[in-house]
């Protein structure tokens, strides 16, 4: 089956929680409908962040649980979002670390696994960095919570800069609003400190010709990913484990795995195919949460969609492994059976495996 033909008809959806920002009233200009702002041209280089250097005198930023993170995260053990704490999500991948390296499995980030994680060299948990202008063209939409009506949107893009950023860098709004002044404002040309993940070169998405901002740029992921022999889904430790050929561990991301309602289907299946920038067809009686008034509907694609910026398609009917628009959620609520990752951990993985891969789903 190719990519761009797979049809998504979906038992699983992302779980209906809102995120709102700073910025959300600003989502479209006023006296213009939500979803209609045009953006001149494709962000084809929106990952071209410069880096900025540090201010003469500037004291040395030091936050060792944001500096592990994002090692952490360069590493292809993902915490989630970079937030600097401490929880079950830095934990797990700890341990993912560890075992990855031979160190034992204790979660716990003592001098032996910073050694191994920082290769014994000091490395930054933030760093400065101008925004293109492209990437901060836009367009923005407000995205309602209702399926419904997001379904008349053009797209289910970002809601506004502040959150594209905080996607772009794994985090969530707040962190960037707590790691700078106050004063600090977004825009073309604006210098920020974000987390200091890899800077290197980048995928899109493939299709992006709208413009709206959804390709793998915008999430920060590098084209050049190692290959997974099979993969491995634990609902024990709440994540997703790839492996190579020789069954060593080669990335791990948090997930969230079903419910009480769409248990995850425990067994061994098979990658069928990735559909990236998917449209999501929902069907409300597949949906033992769906209200009496919903209808059939196609929402469009974009990162702020029930299922994100990636698709990657199972044997068993109606499930898959996919994004969110709502990463902090990840591994703290339920999902309608499938497994949902942060956008950034579905384009990564999406990156790693390809048709025919064995997929193992375990208690």
């Amino acid at each position: 089956m190719k990519n761009h033909m797979l049809i998504l008809t979906l038992l699983c959806a992302a779980c209906k929680v809102s995120v709102t920002d700073a910025n959300d009233s600003a989502a479209a200009p006023k006296g213009q409908a939500a979803g209609t702002q045009q953006s001149a041209a494709p962000a084809a280089n929106d990952a071209d962040f410069t880096i900025v250097p540090e201010p003469t005198g500037a004291p040395p930023r030091t936050d060792s649980i944001l500096q592990a993170q994002v090692a952490l995260d360069r590493a292809g053990f993902s915490p989630g979002v970079l937030d600097g704490k401490e929880g079950m999500s830095f934990t797990a991948a700890l341990k993912g670390f560890q075992e990855a390296r031979g160190l034992p499995a204790t979660g716990t980030y003592d001098e032996a696994t910073a050694k191994a994680l920082l290769n014994g060299q000091p490395q930054p948990a933030t760093w400065l960095v101008r925004i293109p202008d492209s990437f901060a063209r836009g367009p923005f939409f407000n995205v309602p919570k209702d399926l419904n009506d997001q379904a008349k949107l053009p797209a289910l893009g970002y809601r506004n800069l502040l959150e594209k950023l905080a996607e772009r860098f794994h985090t969530k709004p707040e962190v960037l609003v707590a790691l700078n002044a106050p004063n600090t404002k977004v825009g073309a040309g604006t210098t920020i400190r974000v987390p200091a993940i890899a800077n290197q070169p980048v995928a899109r998405i493939d299709g992006d010709e709208r413009g709206w901002g959804t390709t793998l740029a915008s999430l920060g992921v590098a084209k050049d990913q190692p290959q997974a022999d099979h993969i491995v889904v634990d609902k024990s430790d709440g994540v997703l484990r790839a492996y190579d050929a020789q069954n060593k561990l080669i990335a791990q991301f948090p997930a969230t795995m079903g419910s009480q309602y769409d248990p995850l289907p425990l067994g061994t299946w098979e990658i069928k195919g990735l559909s990236r920038n998917p449209d999501f067809h929902y069907n409300p009686d597949l949906f033992w949460d769906a209200s009496a008034n919903d209808q059939k509907a196609v929402l469009k694609p974009g990162p702020n969609g029930p299922v994100g910026v990636v698709w990657i398609d199972l044997s068993k009917p109606h499930y898959g492994i996919h994004g969110t628009p709502e990463p902090q959620t990840i591994g703290r609520t339920e999902s309608h059976g499938c497994i949902r990752l942060t956008n950034w951990d579905a384009a990564r993985l999406a990156q790693m495996v390809k048709s025919g891969v064995k997929a193992v789903f375990q208690a």
